[in-house]
């Protein structure tokens, strides 16, 4: 029991929380426990997918690209669908906690097809196999999205509070932890961690026991979260009707929001670097480095620098506000990309050694800038969420989430198609293909000249460009810790008096954080508190 209680009050003194364990630390264990989930399985498929659909599945990269955008796009569709429903659920459970239940099921059956055709690519018709990961694909992203828009949506409802939130967010980061630490070990457990075996048609039985056993271990997750997190009932919730023009009417009020502009901007590109990133990694410590057997050591040290910056982000965003570690780290971020413009392969021990060190390196300094990057676009989004209502007097918190994930989904579908085929274009060739010319010609990695600059430009060239274009809208966002304490308290008073007193300077501020002029926004238009109670409702 004591060394529980140390355990918890380390837990504690290192976010920051005061109270007891019970009281401060479960509820945001509980509410993040699904990021076991959300964490693990987009970072296995980020990892394995790609290389599984062309070196065991035997697709070309455009083909497995155009089968990443199709389930993207359908994915970011579903998305803005799902936060207008959660946005207006009247339940006696709140409007978000039942959907993470409902998915659950649909999450499981679908992660285990993603990693097993049952027979259908043994036939050899790469249309068929295309299709039905299209499907499987497509099938895990609807449970996805069933499961995290409300789930994401529920945070500034049960953490109102500024500095509360980033708590709430930073257990979210060691949750996700959680989830990629195991879900990576399982992996690697079965495919050789210090020495990884090359992926082929012999790996699909090894596939299938990676999907089965972590869609158990996601289902537990998401269930603890379920039976955790308690909502208030929406019962009484009244709803504006629902016209035809109701969901464009909705997204164009979003985008009135400029620190919601600014935000879009910032995530976007960002998320567009990690997306051309992550979709190259693996063909460029294949093909390019030729160090292919280091792949899943060099994924550990990248997942353990991602976590030991984890503590610097928190305690810089604690003390200078949340955009400040981003400033910080993205130049690492820069640093480790480039350094994927310079690593090759050779036959000298001694040089081979040396691009060993630099990729090593590589693999320390973009996860760190990728951590501080991402912890600013995670804390900042709930802040959007109370300017939007400074604008609109309504909570949207999902309209918002999945409006800005339609248009970023979009892209990044479109990208991981845009880095298959700048691979195919460029020469780079997968699967058996590849795999019978070494054994005919007695050599390993087996690519053009031509095919290795490509890898370069996807994984280094095209990702330094969005980088540098995320850190440049990063300096410009603008709203500080006090300027959004300001508008939680200017809203609170709006909401019990029905008018709100500012100094001309505070409402000049809010005037800059939203865009818009204070007498065209809701906190600046005063009317009587029934009505305000009404609006409200």
């Amino acid at each position: 029991m004591g060394r529980g209680k140390k355990v918890g009050d380390a837990i504690k003194r290192a976010i920051g929380v005061e109270g007891s364990f019970k009281e401060a630390i479960l509820p945001m264990l509980g509410y993040n426990c699904i990021n076991i989930f959300s964490g693990g399985s987009g970072y296995v498929i980020g990892l394995y997918f790609l290389a599984f659909l062309t070196d065991v599945e035997n697709l070309s990269t455009s083909q497995a690209g155009i089968v990443v955008m199709l389930a993207t796009l359908w994915d970011a569709i579903t998305d803005p669908a799902m936060g207008i429903i959660t946005d207006r659920t009247r339940s006696r459970l709140g409007r978000h906690r039942r959907y993470i239940l409902w998915g659950i099921p649909v999450m499981a059956l679908s992660y285990v097809m993603m990693w097993n055709s049952f027979g259908v690519s043994a036939h050899g018709n790469a249309g068929a196999t295309m299709l039905y990961y299209v499907l499987a694909y497509m099938l895990y992203k609807t449970a996805y999205t069933i499961m995290i828009v409300p789930h994401t949506a529920m945070l500034p409802e049960l953490a109102p509070d500024y500095s509360l939130r980033t708590q709430y967010n930073s257990v979210g980061y060691l949750m996700n932890s959680a989830g990629m630490v195991p879900s990576f070990l399982l992996v690697a457990s079965i495919f050789g961690f210090v020495k990884m075996s090359s992926f082929d048609s012999d790996s699909r039985g090894k596939f299938l026991l990676v999907g089965v056993v972590l869609a158990v271990f996601y289902s537990m997750a998401a269930l603890t979260t379920f039976f955790s997190v308690r909502e208030r009932s929406s019962l009484d919730m009244v709803n504006p009707r629902f016209e035809p023009d109701y969901v464009f009417s909705e997204y164009r009020q979003v985008f009135r929001n400029r620190s919601f502009r600014q935000y879009f901007i910032i995530s976007l590109f960002y998320m567009m670097a990690t997306g051309f990133y992550s979709n190259s990694k693996y063909f460029f410590i294949k093909y390019v480095a030729q160090k292919n057997s280091l792949y899943n050591l060099l994924t550990t040290v990248a997942g353990v620098a991602e976590a030991s910056a984890f503590p610097f982000n928190y305690a810089i965003t604690m003390k200078f506000g949340k955009k400040k570690c981003g400033t910080i780290t993205t130049p690492l971020m820069i640093a480790g990309l480039a350094i994927g413009l310079f690593v090759q392969s050779s036959q000298s021990p001694a040089i081979s050694l040396i691009w060993t060190i630099l990729l090593f390196l590589s693999m320390v300094l973009y996860p760190i800038g990728f951590s501080g990057i991402g912890f600013v676009t995670n804390n900042i989004f709930p802040d959007i969420t109370d300017v939007d209502e400074m604008i609109t007097g309504r909570r949207r918190e999902g309209v918002i989430a999945t409006f800005s994930t339609l248009i970023k989904k979009s892209i990044s579908g479109v990208m991981a198609a845009f880095v298959g085929m700048i691979l195919q274009l460029f020469g780079l060739v997968t699967g058996d293909t590849v795999k019978n010319y070494e054994k005919l010609h007695n050599t390993l990695y087996a690519q053009t000249a031509m095919a290795r600059v490509g890898v370069r430009v996807c994984v280094a060239v095209i990702p330094i460009v969005f980088v540098v274009i995320s850190m440049l809208a990063l300096r410009g966002f603008s709203m500080s810790k006090e300027d959004h304490a300001m508008i939680r308290a200017a809203i609170a008073e709006r909401k019990e008096k029905g008018s709100v007193t500012l100094t001309p300077e505070q409402k000049k501020t809010c005037e800059r954080i939203a865009g818009q002029k204070w007498e065209n926004m809701w906190i600046g238009k005063s009317e009587p508190k029934t009505e305000n109670v009404q609006a409200a409702k």
